[in-house]
């Protein structure tokens, strides 16, 4: 059976280890991340399946639901035995697809403390802000930030969808542990942000792992490599982000137990430089067309 073990490791904030494929818990809510699962045994199940499939970090946010998914991973997880839960704070929910960023120091406490309650822990492995707020300096922000670490609220802070300078400008305030932007074979938009984040040990989650845009079409590298090995062309799209860098953490997301133990699939696949290189080229034209 396949095992997220196959994927290697990375230490998070350089003391916490987990294996590099993870689970995004996004989807394990309803339609437009809004209120709960259509199925919520199916929902259930999936969670389930996390730690028999090896992965031992999930990624969620107190927006996903909103509630909704951190609530189902304490009712079926807990008291996670060997799992990284990781969440992120900072976004507000006013209906299905939307989405409002504040940064407000009183804010972001306030979702620490609330996570930290549904989730049923003293203390948060990774929180994450989910986005630099612009109701208030992004200094503001950080400073509440570097408070609650200090406090033993949160053990390691993650940024989500920063730039090279917002990194640097955390940083003299907390280490930043983890950057989670867009990054997938057809998004390079973050290209500076994963080396900045290699050179310096920090963990990179790609959120939007599996988008392929057209790629999955016949004819393409992508269907051709996941013909020939037999496998789904969305494994072999996190064996390519997995070969990309050694600080990759993908975090594919589902609410089906079976799409999740295909995507494990990834982990153990281990692509040559020819079929790396062939899937960046046609991916990287993809981005620049599209662009």
């Amino acid at each position: 059976m396949s095992s997220a073990h196959l994927s290697g490791t990375f230490a998070i904030g350089g003391d916490l280890t987990v294996h590099r494929l993870g689970f995004g818990a996004m989807r394990v809510t309803g339609p437009g991340i809004w209120g709960e699962p259509a199925d919520r045994d199916k929902a259930k199940a999936t969670l389930r399946r996390v730690p028999e499939l090896g992965i031992d970090l999930i990624d969620t946010a107190d927006s996903y639901g909103p509630f909704v998914s951190e609530d189902l991973i304490r009712e079926v997880l807990h008291p996670y035995d060997g799992l990284v839960v990781a969440t992120k704070g900072g976004l507000t929910r006013h209906g299905p697809d939307i989405w409002r960023p504040v940064g407000h120091p009183d804010y972001l406490r306030q979702c620490v403390l609330m996570s930290l309650r549904r989730l049923g822990v003293d203390r948060i492995d990774l929180w994450q802000l989910h986005r630099i707020g612009p109701d208030v300096p992004r200094e503001r922000q950080f400073e509440v930030i570097a408070a609650m670490r200090e406090e033993g609220l949160i053990r390691h802070v993650g940024l989500s969808e920063v730039s090279v300078a917002e990194i640097e400008a955390a940083r003299t305030y907390f280490p930043v542990a983890t950057v989670q932007n867009r990054f997938n074979l057809v998004d390079r938009t973050s290209e500076a942000v994963l080396d900045h984040c290699e050179r310096h040990g920090i963990g990179f989650i790609p959120w939007a792992p599996l988008d392929k845009g057209t790629l999955a079409k016949t004819g393409s590298a992508l269907a051709d490599i996941a013909g020939q090995r037999g496998t789904s062309a969305g494994a072999v799209a996190l064996a390519w982000l997995l070969k990309r860098s050694p600080v990759m953490l993908p975090i594919p997301g589902t609410g089906d137990p079976g799409h999740l133990a295909e995507n494990v699939k990834g982990a153990g696949l281990v692509l040559t430089d020819d079929e790396f290189q062939a899937l960046d080229a046609q991916g990287r034209a993809a981005w620049t067309s599209a662009s």
